[in-house]
């Protein structure tokens, strides 16, 4: 049996209103849901992405841990968008740039290239294309 491929991922943020506006800019959509779970024990605002994928921003009704965002602590280091080619990875860099997002330029490696950046919360984003793309 084949193992699934990703469906969502849900990020916990710490302003939900800062990091929709935010995500709303980036992924240049409006979420298609925004509502309270209906156990009362989060809220979430969901971006429809292409191929099926859904982005997810959940706050837990004041409940959230108050330490930042580490890539070096156990759980999430970061979440990788993926790109088709190189063309479309200089045109995400000069995007973020558009708007003012700030980023570490394309970066080449053996395994893939892509462009790193954080959301408001400094969760770790990237624009990522497999080798030979």
């Amino acid at each position: 049996m084949a193992f699934p491929g990703l469906q969502h991922v849900a990020i916990t943020v710490s302003d939900l209103k800062r990091s929709t506006d935010w995500y709303t800019r980036l992924f240049g959509a409006e979420p298609v849901l925004d509502e309270d779970e209906e156990g009362g024990e989060f809220h979430h605002t969901v971006y429809a992405l292409d191929g099926g994928m859904l982005f997810g921003l959940h706050t837990h009704m004041g409940r959230e841990a108050k330490d930042g965002f580490d890539a070096r602590r156990t759980g999430l280091d970061h979440v990788g968008f993926a790109l088709p080619d190189s063309a479309s990875l200089e045109a995400w860099g000069k995007r973020l740039d558009e708007l003012g997002i700030k980023h570490g330029g394309v970066k080449k490696a053996h395994y893939g290239s892509g462009i790193s950046f954080a959301d408001p919360d400094g969760i770790a984003l990237e624009f990522f294309i497999a080798p030979g793309t």
